[in-house]
């Protein structure tokens, strides 16, 4: 089974997630630049959205190109991961405005958390597609940052109902943790080169 199809499909999902959120952008009603200042909260939340979208497009990209066959469990784990994906507009949307409610916030939260958790079984699953000796496996190595990200998450969901900055703060962290892609594969397939080169 080629993974040219699960390729072309994801990104086209993640294209159309990042139309949809821009979409929720409304032009403001006057023409100075007071009247931007209501929208800055709507705008900073596409902003981290786009951000993660990014984010899991660029290390989705990386983790397939890694890969060497998928099987209908990849392409499961993929859909589920699709599925987490496809919410983080509507969670924008509810929380752009909210900013300062605890419930869009960990709603918004729990999005991410689930997609977080979604990633890392397609990544389990893709492991196990290739093998334990394979290229993919030996370039992930162990995935300290993937676990820190979920803890994160999982703190941060409450915080949501003590302070929602705090909680928006957690998010931030982890998009700052994420914003570098992934450096294990592109540094796998580096060694790989010079080593065939020597």
């Amino acid at each position: 089974m080629t993974k040219t199809r699960l390729e072309a499909f994801s990104d086209g999902v993640v294209a159309i997630l990042i139309t949809i959120m821009v979409l929720e952008l409304k032009v403001p009603e006057g023409a100075s630049w007071e009247s931007l200042t209501p929208l800055l909260p709507v705008f900073l939340t596409y902003v981290l959205s786009f951000v993660f979208l990014g984010i899991y497009w660029n290390n989705h990209h990386h983790m397939l190109h890694a890969a060497e066959r998928i099987n209908g469990k990849v392409l499961l784990a993929n859909l589920h991961l699709l599925f987490w994906l496809s919410l983080v507009p509507f969670a924008t949307g509810w929380l752009g405005p909210n900013h300062e409610a605890p419930i869009p916030t960990a709603v918004y939260g729990g999005v991410l958390l689930m997609s977080a958790v979604a990633y890392t079984i397609l990544k389990e699953v893709l492991v196990a597609a290739q093998g334990p000796q394979s290229r993919l496996a030996t370039a992930l190595g162990s995935d300290t940052k993937g676990r820190v990200s979920l803890l994160l998450y999982v703190v941060a969901i409450p915080l949501a109902f003590v302070k929602d900055w705090l909680a928006d703060a957690v998010f931030v962290s982890v998009a700052l943790i994420w914003l570098v892609p992934d450096p294990r594969i592109e540094a796998h397939y580096e060694r790989r080169a010079s080593g065939a080169a020597d």
